[in-house]
This record gives structure tokens, C-alpha cells and sequence, in this order.
């Protein structure tokens, strides 16, 4: 007689279970990261800036934050280098607050996506109005 060990008793495969937790664990240090840029940090060269995407490894070692920065270029850049010096407290700050064997290496990117919206909806703005004047005409 053999025995099979069944290693997930809830019917759900082992990867679907992975991906569950890869969430989890990357909607966690999305909140975990905006409460600190938010609250505790205090760098001067830290503008406005949100976190709209968190991107982690398969297994949890590593972390894309996805930043979102309003202002100008100059603005952005001297905000991504104030966040790459504030690397280690953040990455200390979300060690304490979340329950990890290892806490995940993170780096910060420049997200521009919501600007390219902007400029997008602007576009398509401009359009509507040029087929709107030109059917008066």
C-alpha cells in the first residue's frame, strides 16, 4: 500500500498558491511603502511622490516599486535619488512591519505612465475639438 501526501489540502495547485502569496506579499509592501514615503520620511529631495505599482520576484527576494512623482524633471530625478539613499531605512521600515523570512531587496523606478495618460487625454481632446469646428464650418 503506498500513501500519497497531499502538500495542499484546499484543491488549489502549488502555483496558483504562489502567485496568491506573490500578491499578498507585493499589495503589502505597496501599502507599507506609501505609509512611509507618507509619514516617515523627512529628505528634503523627496517631493510628492506615490507608489503605483509594486513588482516582486517569485520567491520574494526582490521588489520593483513603481514611483509616480509630481513636478517637474528636475523634481523627479532629485526624488529618485533621495528614495535610492533612503533604500536601506525603507527597506528596514518594511522588514519590521511585514512578516518575511527575507525581506526583499527594493528598487525604485520612475513610473510615467499616469503622465502619458495626461497627454494622451489631451490629445484626444484636441482631436474632438478639430472635428468639432470643422463640421460648423
Amino acid at each position: 500500500m503506498t500513501t500519497t501526501r497531499k502538500y495542499f489540502t484546499d484543491g488549489r495547485s502549488g502555483l496558483a498558491m504562489v502567485r496568491q502569496r506573490a500578491y499578498r506579499v507585493r499589495e503589502a509592501i505597496k501599502e507599507e511603502i506609501s505609509d512611509i514615503l507618507k509619514n516617515r520620511l523627512k529628505d528634503p529631495r523627496i517631493g510628492f511622490a506615490s507608489v503605483v505599482d509594486v513588482e516582486v520576484s517569485g520567491d520574494l527576494r526582490h521588489a520593483k516599486v513603481f514611483i509616480s512623482v509630481l513636478g517637474g524633471e528636475e523634481k523627479k530625478i532629485q526624488t529618485l535619488e533621495g528614495l535610492r539613499s533612503a533604500t536601506g531605512f525603507i527597506r528596514s521600515e518594511v522588514g519590521k512591519r511585514i512578516r518575511l523570512r527575507h525581506t526583499p531587496e527594493i528598487v525604485f523606478y520612475l513610473d510615467e505612465s499616469i503622465e502619458r495618460g495626461v497627454h494622451i487625454s489631451k490629445l484626444l481632446e484636441d482631436v474632438k475639438r478639430m472635428e468639432g469646428a470643422g463640421e460648423k464650418e
